[in-house]
């Protein structure tokens, strides 16, 4: 990732609490995987699982070796991908990251809207520490760019999918602001 990028920069506080962790994050490029799993190396340090949708699963195969698993949202099959999900997060070792809008989305977008079928992973959401991630790029006055990992824990005030969205939405906006102010004192 060095090679790709000027910078990157974890920003935020991990408090493990010995728990699985969930992690939710923005889907803005092939890259998100990646920074999240340069996440889970330098700070979460659990064994690492991810949702990837089923025709892309099968068009990079090799992701089955690094965690990945199918989810197809147009089958019945949803429902064994979510009760996989929750098996995974009975483990305190397992780390799931999910991207909830389901889809890659423009890094530009301001809002997210996620998926349903949420609520069915955040029914155990007390035996699991939920962490959002957003990942942003700059390039500021620098010739690569720089990658900007936000991170906090939410597992305290998440209570059901729209709230997810919700907190999950503010917390975006507050990585902006906080990337603005980043600018301002380069």
């Amino acid at each position: 990732m060095k090679r790709h990028f000027g910078v990157i920069k974890i920003l935020g506080e991990f408090q493990d609490k010995k728990l699985p962790v969930l992690l939710i994050s923005n889907h803005i490029s092939w890259w998100d995987g990646f920074w999240s799993m340069y996440l889970n190396v330098k700070v979460l340090r659990r064994k690492f699982h991810f949702m990837m949708l089923e025709e892309q699963l099968r068009k990079f195969w090799f992701f089955n070796y690094t965690g990945g698993y199918s989810v197809n949202k147009k089958s019945k099959s949803i429902i064994e991908t979510l009760n996989y999900t929750n098996d995974l997060l009975t483990n305190p070792g397992n780390m799931v990251l999910i991207y909830p809008q389901g889809e890659i989305t423009s890094m530009h977008q301001q809002y997210f809207i996620f998926e349903k079928g949420m609520e069915r992973i955040l029914k155990n959401k007390n035996n699991v520490q939920l962490i959002f991630q957003v990942n942003m790029i700059d390039y500021f006055s620098a010739k690569s760019p720089g990658i900007y990992i936000y991170i906090r824990d939410f597992s305290d005030t998440v209570t059901d999918n729209s709230n997810l969205q919700e907190n999950y939405n503010t917390f975006y906006k507050q990585c902006i602001d906080n990337q603005n102010k980043l600018r301002q004192s380069l």
